[in-house]
C-alpha cells in the first residue's frame, strides 16, 4: 500500500463502515482499518489490532512510517445497543488524542443529523441553533464540541442507504407512516459510494469547515427506497409524534464535492447498496 493512504478508519467493522469499506476500495482508497482483537498488522497496512479506548498512545508505533491523509471515526455508540450515549464522547476524544499523538493531521468524526431538533419544515443549515431532543443527540453534541479544533470536522450524517433502520429492517411488510398530504417520511439520505467519494475529496481538502452536513443534495421518501428496493410496504396513518420532515441543507458539502443529479434518487441509492453488498 501507499505510504499515505486516504484514511485510518476507527469502527470499521459497524452499519456504515461495513458498507463503506467496499465502497472505498472500489475507488482505489487506501485503507488502514482498525479493529479491537485484530490480528497484527498487515504487509499491506489494511488492518491492525488497536482499540482508542484501551491504548491510544499505541497508534504511532502501529503505524509505523505510514500517515493517513485522515482518521476517519465511525466507531460510536446509539440507542439500539443499550450502552451509555456518554460513550460517544470518551471514544471522540481518545480517537482525536491518538490522531494528534500519530501526527494523523485530520479527523473526520461522524456525528449525526439527530444533534438537530425535530418538528420544523425548513432544511437544517449547519449554523441553526440546535437543541437535540434525545440522549443520543446530546451526546454526539457533546462530543462535537469537546472535539472541536481546527484538524477536526464533525460530520453530521444523515441517512446512509443500507446502513439505515429503513432497509436493515427483517420485518416484511415494512409499516411505514403516511402523513395527511399521503406522504412518508422524508429524509436526507446518501448511498455508500457517493458517501466514499464525499469522503476521499474531505480527507484531502485544503481545508473544512468545522461542521459540515452529509446527505446527497435532495433528500428522498422511505417510501420511494422501499419500492426502489422491491420491498413490500404497509402504510398506517402517522401518530401526532411522527416526524413528517427531516432534511439537512448540504449547499456547504456541494461547494465541496459536485454530485451528479442522480446521486439524490432512490434507485441509485438503492444500487450503490446493493453493489456494495456484493462487493463484501
Amino acid at each position: 500500500m501507499q505510504t499515505s493512504p486516504d484514511f485510518l478508519i476507527v469502527g470499521a467493522g459497524g452499519r456504515v463502515g461495513r458498507l463503506l469499506v467496499p465502497a472505498l476500495r472500489l475507488l482505489g482508497a487506501g485503507l488502514v482499518l482498525t479493529r479491537r482483537g485484530a490480528g497484527p498488522l498487515m504487509s499491506e497496512m489494511t488492518e491492525l489490532q488497536w482499540s482508542p479506548l484501551d491504548d491510544p498512545e499505541a497508534l504511532p508505533g502501529l503505524l509505523g512510517a505510514v500517515r493517513p491523509a485522515a482518521m476517519l471515526v465511525l466507531a460510536g455508540t446509539t440507542p439500539s445497543t443499550g450502552q451509555d450515549m456518554g460513550l460517544n464522547v470518551t471514544l471522540g476524544q481518545a480517537c482525536l488524542h491518538a490522531a494528534r499523538t500519530a501526527g494523523i493531521g485530520r479527523v473526520l468524526l461522524a456525528s449525526s443529523s439527530a444533534v438537530y431538533g425535530v418538528g420544523r419544515e425548513a432544511p437544517w443549515h449547519e449554523d441553526d441553533a440546535v437543541d437535540p431532543p434525545s440522549a443520543y443527540g446530546r451526546a454526539k453534541l457533546e462530543m462535537e464540541r469537546t472535539c472541536a479544533g481546527s484538524d477536526v470536522c464533525a460530520l453530521r450524517i444523515g441517512n446512509v442507504a443500507g446502513a439505515d433502520a429503513l432497509l436493515t429492517n427483517p420485518a416484511r411488510p415494512l409499516l411505514l407512516d403516511r402523513f395527511p398530504d399521503g406522504g412518508t417520511p422524508e429524509r436526507s439520505y446518501i448511498g455508500p459510494q457517493s458517501l466514499a467519494r464525499v469522503l476521499r475529496v474531505l480527507a484531502r481538502s485544503p481545508a473544512l469547515p468545522p461542521v459540515l452536513n452529509i446527505g446527497a443534495p435532495r433528500p428522498v421518501t422511505m417510501g420511494a427506497l422501499a419500492r426502489a428496493a422491491d420491498l413490500p410496504v404497509t402504510l398506517r396513518e402517522a401518530p401526532p409524534t411522527a416526524t413528517a420532515r427531516l432534511v439537512l441543507d448540504c449547499a456547504r458539502l456541494e461547494t465541496l464535492v459536485p454530485f451528479a443529479q442522480n446521486e439524490s434518487t432512490a434507485p441509485e441509492m438503492i444500487a450503490q447498496w446493493r453493489a456494495c453488498k456484493e462487493d463484501r
